[in-house]
């Protein structure tokens, strides 16, 4: 069962990582709108004294979920540019050099990058 959640996780990391920043991005703008403009009747707000305190919740998981889409955006950019980078080679000596890293990395991105890999193991014979 986690080898299908990895694999889908996997397969939209590029979307998901979006979503997740996006996401984030708006749960920082509820948490921190509110203690922004405190100055401004509770009236204009609706907002009760219980979930007030929410805010800062809100504040703090947008806060976190931003920083995780951003990394997990990071990551997906520079693995990408590597394995395109790499794949370009028509030398079979170079991509010896670094073939247990592409290997590697490949697993760690959608499955169209390992076919890629494994297109350009048999054009090079490797």
């Amino acid at each position: 069962m986690s080898g299908k959640i990895t694999g889908f996780l996997r397969e939209y990391i590029l979307f998901l990582s979006v979503i997740l920043t996006v996401l984030g991005v708006i749960l920082m703008f509820i948490g921190i709108t509110p203690i922004w403009f405190s100055d401004i009747p509770e009236s204009l707000f609706n907002l009760a004294e219980d979930s007030q305190g929410w805010l800062y919740y809100l504040l703090a998981l947008g806060f976190v979920s931003v920083i995780a889409g951003i990394i997990y955006l990071y990551n997906y950019i520079k693995n990408r540019k590597f394995i395109l980078d790499e794949l370009k080679t028509n030398k079979r000596s170079e991509l010896q050099k670094r073939h247990l890293e592409l290997k590697k990395t490949t697993k760690k991105m959608p499955s169209k990058y390992q076919k890629m890999l494994k297109e350009k193991e048999k054009e090079l014979r490797l």
